[in-house]
């Protein structure tokens, strides 16, 4: 089968390959058939080294498909389900899982380069490279543990379900979930990419009574005011429109780049008593920096938000009764399409600004 590889962290381009085969079929997987994948600014973070993911790997954790094979064991699944991948699976029964917060299980990280994908080099050489996350959606088929996908109704189109397998889940649960915004509430969005949107669009449901969007690319800005934003301005202009606002800020501010910077600029921004929402995925090194002083005094919170803020099937099921109910548009957030065979256009929309999301089409 087809599938893309990145062979060593750092590398610009993948490597679209014809001779990859799926592994590790046994009790409690399951093999997908893969239709649609988005790419993800997080690919983008795992390809450079940003997020951790040994290499050799195939990238790709927004993904939709068909069932096709359940191993031994597996119990609500069945061949012909409709499903997307979840990236961090959570296990059901440890101290977070019990406590109804299976967003922050740990447990799938311990199948962190586990072999999912293996194909030849020269002299027939057999090497095995593993699944970003334990999903690596860039694939005609995966193999993946039961509890790495999540069963959706039929009638979602692929496109739209590989959406919700992370950006558009992370946006909208930040708002819901994680802040929980009040209508008429004032938020700031930093960051108009996938994420941003998603968050954008969580906070209209919600009911936010203004809602800016910054960001220092014009085209991005503009299209977030299709989606919600009241106003959209450059990161220059953030620190004059938040000191005009009651209060002296923003109630909710949303970073959705994962930068220290833009986390202070953020928190630079939130009147005293709002909230900070980081929901971007930074690096492990890059420090954000606050005096003592400032976070006793201003009583700002700082609410960092990991795939929605709840159960991941939870906030996906959310996210599908809003799409039905017209309350959120997931159509529009697929800027450009793809094959497998040109994915590295897609990367290269991600990187560049270009595409919300790129939809790379599996058959």
């Amino acid at each position: 089968m087809r599938a893309a590889v990145l062979h060593k962290t750092g590398q610009d381009t993948l490597d679209v390959r014809e001779d990859v085969t799926a592994v590790g079929f046994g009790p409690g997987m399951v093999r997908v058939r893969m239709r649609a994948a988005s790419l993800c600014h997080s690919d983008l973070s795992a390809m450079s080294g940003v997020l951790p993911q040994p290499a050799p790997f195939v990238p790709g954790h927004e993904g939709a498909g068909d069932v096709v094979e359940v191993g031994e064991g597996v119990r609500g699944l069945a061949p012909g389900d409709r499903v997307v991948l979840c990236w961090m699976a959570p296990c059901g029964s440890c101290a977070h899982c019990e406590r109804g917060r299976g967003h922050l299980c740990i447990a799938s990280l311990r199948r962190l380069g586990a072999p999912g994908f293996r194909f030849e080099e020269g002299g027939g050489a057999a090497v095995e490279a593993s699944g970003f996350y334990g999903t690596g959606s860039f694939a005609e088929e995966v193999v993946v543990a039961a509890d790495a996908v999540i069963k959706v109704p039929a009638d979602l189109p692929y496109e739209a379900a590989a959406l919700i397998g992370c950006g558009v889940t992370t946006g909208v649960g930040a708002a819901v979930n994680t802040a929980r915004v009040e209508p008429g509430a004032s938020v700031a969005v930093i960051g108009a990419g996938g994420v941003g949107v998603a968050t954008v669009q969580g906070a209209r449901v919600c009911g936010a009574g203004r809602i800016t969007v910054v960001d220092p690319v014009v085209s991005r800005r503009e299209r977030a005011l299709a989606f919600g934003a009241t106003d959209a301005i450059a990161p220059e202009e953030l620190k004059a429109t938040a000191k005009g606002l009651p209060g002296g800020g923003f109630d909710y501010v949303f970073e959705a780049v994962g930068r220290s910077a833009t986390v202070r600029a953020g928190y630079d921004a939130a009147r005293r008593g709002g909230a900070v929402v980081v929901i971007g995925a930074g690096a492990q090194d890059d420090l954000a920096q606050f005096t003592m002083g400032e976070l006793f005094f201003n009583e700002k919170r700082l609410l960092p938000s990991l795939y929605g803020g709840a159960t991941v099937a939870s906030t996906i099921a959310l996210v599908v009764d809003l799409w039905r109910a017209g309350r959120i548009d997931l159509d529009g957030m697929v800027t450009h399409r793809v094959g497998l065979a040109d994915v590295n256009e897609a990367v290269a929309q991600m990187r560049s600004g270009e595409a919300l999301r790129t939809v790379v089409t599996l058959g």
